[in-house]
């Protein structure tokens, strides 16, 4: 079943209208930031959130919405001692954290289907006041120290706690059945309060085109939700008080002046916290509340029940238990389909959890820089010193996009997305490639051929792995169902040739194939901000960016043979492409007029090299994985693949003669393997057995848990660089970041992440499709134990699987070891998926919601094979 709803789901229509595609977080984003200074985190924050009426968004806890955010459903709940309403999640600014911003909430993503036909989110919610000032006063402390969490507060001693299970099941397309099954955890019998929210997105007031909505009480037990957007809804429930007032901005609260409605988005919250006359007695407006209320005994549940249908229906609970048991199984078949029988019970957990995070990851994204900057028709523009990103003035989002973390990264950010998509083609191929199409759009590429990368600068530039993601999504989609879509690959490309142009022509200054780029996306790797360099240093010549665009050029090469297949045409940029990827490997050994390599012959590695402005160069010896990405442009094609190509074995073959120093640099182009595989790679020979040898050791880049960031080396030895009487320097540091650099909220100076872990394992499969069994390799350097490179790299997917694993404390290894709390009955089988990991212990780090990248353990589980 869930197979046919996805198959007439396209493009968000149909059974994906709805979905949980509220953010975890509006506050203290970019787009609601319309202070003059652009100071985001203090314009809208926590506090302020609950009176704000948000002009491009909502949020809620376990929120459902439909495609177009016209309509809103989410649970709030209050313990009958907070000061406020537990209506969003409460977090950290990054000025409030001392490792910037971060949730303090405990919440888990348990489960959903593709479509959302069945959904699961647990939320635990203590029974004592939230520790909200306790949380923020002792986070107040300095980057060496770790962060407060909320169970260091002790507010979950005794279990006196509420585990809130919110579900959802459709029964058609517009039919939304929501159950929400509250557990008194606590030794004593405890009051909940439960207040299920349905209200409109404020979209009347910036725009004369649409009416003010409605929503009304039309029974005791029935709201009608009416909206000339999308027609009339039902909201159906058992029980409770219906609360109303309208989801507009509490001027007075937030800038000392009249109210334009008077109830206002609060209103709700103040009535019931503090009995005021702030909701309408008419029972009508644009926000409304069930207010339900159960004393729960001990180890006992309580089930709330809620119906939100575009069809009046006589009887709402006749089926209600019957459909939710039924969604539930076909999510269940759907799943056990997908998954491998070979894999452990607890990896099949682990799968299913990280695919239904990954699917909760899904956001209602919208933002108009244009109006964003200079104002709706007919309205005073906004007062900005600061005009973030006017040079973007044409980007108009409006889409459902997966999200790194909904909570600590509510905006889509461009290299994220494409490992994103990498894991949802398993899922859901539809989505992955609307995923990878949609910021290659016109109206969000620019039309300089830049892609956008986060909404804090979107000309940032991010690794170019968006055609990594193309083919992967493409060569996935094609093996599990036999049909190769030509028209996602064929529209992908020629937006993407704009965007390798981009590069070429932005970030090559000399036209000499040695790339720059600034940061790209590992924030503190370098001894420096590499976006803002000392004065003197005329550029970054970056390994890292340079052999980012050899992998972007071997795969624009691997897609223009694949289209070159039925368009011959395409032999042209298959020529094109491969004579990039030769010069770009060329390059990297060949840089000015002193031919210095960012190879270095005698630490076998490859390094950065700055060029001062009198024109001197010097290698920054960091032995990071800037040094290891060219590791990972590689690629295997079969000698099928040319037979037919007749146009592009001729430019082959001028090239070979009349440049034969360009295809030496590379792997033997004339040298197949007794499968008919060629290698295409920066990385042959001695330099990948040099480069592996530091890899795997174990006291570098090898630990226990995976392939860290930098290599452990540096932890005695940091690396110093002198320079106009500053010294500037980069060491080990296998935690959290002790510097302010980009925020201070990551940490590329150590820590395990998994997007690079997994290019790392995606390539080791490759050099073994080519190289088989012939080439081994000590598994750790230095055991004398041989190691074929599939072995390996299936090696290296079991040494990260341990951090999901429990250990002997009966915690999930990334469990902080202070927190014992992880080991009891209702915490432990319930996965986080944080941003990184501890080099050295396997700790999560940072968010801890990443479904988004850290779903690549789902791609990791699904493509281990055995030794």
């Amino acid at each position: 079943m869930e197979n046919e709803r996805l198959a007439g789901s396209s493009n968000n229509r149909n059974w994906k209208k709805w979905g949980p595609y509220l953010s975890d977080r509006q506050w203290g984003t970019v787009r609601e930031d319309y202070s003059r200074e652009g100071n985001t985190w203090n314009y809208i924050n926590h506090d302020l959130a609950r009176s704000y009426a948000y002009r491009w968004g909502e949020e809620g806890i376990a929120g459902f919405c439909d495609t177009d955010q016209i309509l809103c459903l989410a649970p709030a709940f209050w313990n009958g001692k907070d000061a406020i309403l537990k209506e969003r999640l409460f977090g950290l600014t990054n000025n409030e954290g001392n490792h910037g911003e971060d949730v303090k909430e405990l919440y888990f993503h348990l489960d959903s289907s593709p479509t959302h036909s069945y959904c699961k989110f647990l939320y635990k919610y203590p029974q004592e006041e939230f520790p909200y000032l306790d949380l923020v006063k002792h986070n107040r402390k300095d980057r060496f120290s770790p962060e407060y969490e909320l169970l260091d507060t002790g507010i979950f001693n005794d279990n006196r706690y509420f585990d809130c299970y919110i579900e959802y099941a459709k029964e058609d397309i517009n039919d939304i059945l929501m159950k929400i099954t509250v557990f008194n955890r606590g030794p004593e019998a405890a009051t909940i309060h439960v207040l299920p929210h349905l209200w409109f997105r404020n979209f009347w007031k910036h725009n004369p085109r649409f009416t003010r909505p409605e929503i009304i009480s039309l029974t005791n037990h029935c709201l009608k939700a009416s909206s000339a957007r999308n027609g009339n809804f039902y909201l159906y429930h058992q029980g409770g008080k219906q609360l109303f007032c309208d989801n507009e901005t509490n001027n007075q609260r937030m800038y000392h002046r009249p109210n334009d409605s008077a109830f206002v988005k609060d209103g709700i919250n103040n009535f019931v916290i503090h009995q005021s006359q702030s909701i309408n007695l008419k029972k009508t407006g644009t926000k409304s509340a069930i207010w339900l209320k159960e004393k729960i005994a001990p180890g006992s549940s309580t089930t709330f029940k809620i119906r939100l249908s575009k069809t009046q229906l006589d009887n709402p609970w006749v089926k209600f238990d019957a459909i939710f048991a039924r969604r539930r199984v076909e999510t269940e078949n759907y799943y056990n389909d997908l998954t491998p029988d070979k894999l452990s019970v607890p990896h099949k957990a682990l799968l299913r959890s990280s695919l239904a995070g990954l699917q909760w990851t899904k956001q209602f994204y919208y933002l108009d820089v244009y109006k964003w900057l200079f104002g709706e028709p007919n309205e005073t523009p906004p007062d900005r010193n600061h005009k973030r990103n006017y040079d973007w003035q044409h980007l108009t989002c409006r889409n459902i996009i997966s999200m790194p973390d909904k909570w600590e990264y509510p905006w889509f950010a461009a290299w994220d997305l494409a490992f994103h998509a990498s894991s949802f083609v398993h899922v859901d191929a539809d989505f992955a490639k609307q995923q990878l199409l949609v910021v290659l759009r016109e109206y969000y590429m620019h039309p300089n051929g830049q892609i956008p990368a986060y909404e804090w600068n979107f000309s940032d530039v991010n690794p170019p792995v968006h055609a990594w993601g193309v083919w992967y999504v493409f060569e996935a989609d094609k093996k599990k169902t036999g049909v190769p879509d030509w028209d996602f690959l064929e529209r992908a490309f020629q937006k993407l040739l704009m965007n390798f142009t981009w590069w070429v022509n932005q970030k090559d200054a000399n036209g000499t194939d040695i790339f720059e780029g600034g940061f790209l996306g590992l924030d503190n790797i370098g001894v420096f901000d590499r976006n803002h360099m000392p004065p003197g240093i005329k550029k970054l010549q970056q390994a890292d960016a340079t052999s980012w665009m050899a992998m972007y050029a071997i795969n624009m090469l691997r897609m223009s043979l694949e289209l070159a297949e039925h368009n011959k045409a395409y032999e042209e940029s298959a020529a094109k492409f491969f004579r990039h990827f030769l010069n770009i490997g060329w390059a990297m050994h060949h840089i000015g007029n002193k031919d210095i390599s960012l190879w270095d012959d005698q630490d076998k590695f490859y390094y950065d090299a700055i060029q001062f402005e009198n024109g001197s160069s010097q290698r920054l010896r960091i032995r990071s994985l800037v040094g290891i990405i060219p590791l990972l442009a590689v690629e295997i094609m079969h000698k099928d693949i040319f037979e037919k190509l007749r146009q592009f074995n001729t430019r082959l073959e001028v090239i070979r003669l009349t440049r034969p120093d360009l295809t030496r640099i590379i792997s033997d182009i004339e040298k197949k393997n007794q499968d008919g595989n060629y290698l295409f790679a920066i990385m042959i020979g001695d330099r990948l057995e040099h480069l592996l040898k530091r890899l795997l050791d174990e006291a570098e880049f090898l630990s226990d848990y995976g392939i860290r960031s930098l290599s452990k080396s540096h932890q005695e030895n940091p690396y110093v660089f002198g320079y106009q009487g500053t010294n500037y320097s980069i060491q080990y540091e296998p935690g959290e970041s002790s510097s302010s650099m980009f925020g201070g909220n990551s940490n590329w100076r150590g820590p395990i992440w998994l997007p690079l872990n997994y290019l790392i394992i995606h390539s080791l499969r490759k050099y073994y499709q080519y190289y088989g069994d012939a080439y081994t390799y000590e598994f750790p350097a230095g055991s004398g134990t041989k190691m074929n490179l599939r072995q390996i790299a299936n090696q290296l997917t079991k040494r990260l699987l341990k951090i999901f694993e429990q250990n002997d404390a009966g915690t999930f290894q990334y469990h902080a070891s202070h927190q014992p709390q992880w080991a009891e009955d209702h915490f432990k089988d319930h996965h986080l998926f944080y941003e990184f990991f501890h080099g050295d212990t396997g700790q999560g780090l940072g968010a801890s919601h990443q479904t988004g990248w850290t779903a690549l353990i789902a791609n990791l589980l699904l493509e281990m094979d055995e030794d």
